[in-house]
């Protein structure tokens, strides 16, 4: 999938959640016995009331926010798929080397076929669901 196919989200659900965010950040300090951020919950209402009516102003912010999502998605999704090969599958790998398994049949073996019996009842592709 393109990320020219993908839909930029609407205005008003843009506004709302970044109400939500700015709205926890104002808010945070309260745990720590401090007072509310003023600038936050300015900005929180801004964007509220932005998105309520779904204002065209939001919409270079929605295009800038969109685009760093797929930013974000290209950078950290080959990341994370390469941090998971290398701690997980690359391991699992030199295990079962080191026990000799040989788990896909790879193995060069001139004295027999590769193909594998089946044993059990063939398949009438009857009652599937």
């Amino acid at each position: 999938m393109n990320s020219k196919d993908i839909k930029i989200g609407s205005n008003r659900s843009f506004g709302i959640v970044f109400f939500i965010f700015f709205l926890i950040i104002a808010i945070y300090p309260i745990i720590n016995g401090r007072e509310i951020n003023k600038w936050f919950f300015f900005t929180s209402i801004i964007f509220l009331i932005l998105g309520l009516l779904n204002s065209k102003f939001l919409t270079p912010l929605n295009k800038l926010w969109f685009k760093f999502g797929i930013f974000l998605g290209k950078l950290i999704s080959p990341l994370i798929m390469g941090i998971i090969f290398f701690l997980v599958v690359t391991p699992i790998g030199y295990i079962m080397r080191i026990l000799r398994k040989d788990i896909l049949n790879l193995k060069f073996n001139k004295n027999r076929s590769y193909w594998e019996k089946k044993n059990g009842p063939k398949s009438k592709m009857k009652n599937q669901f």
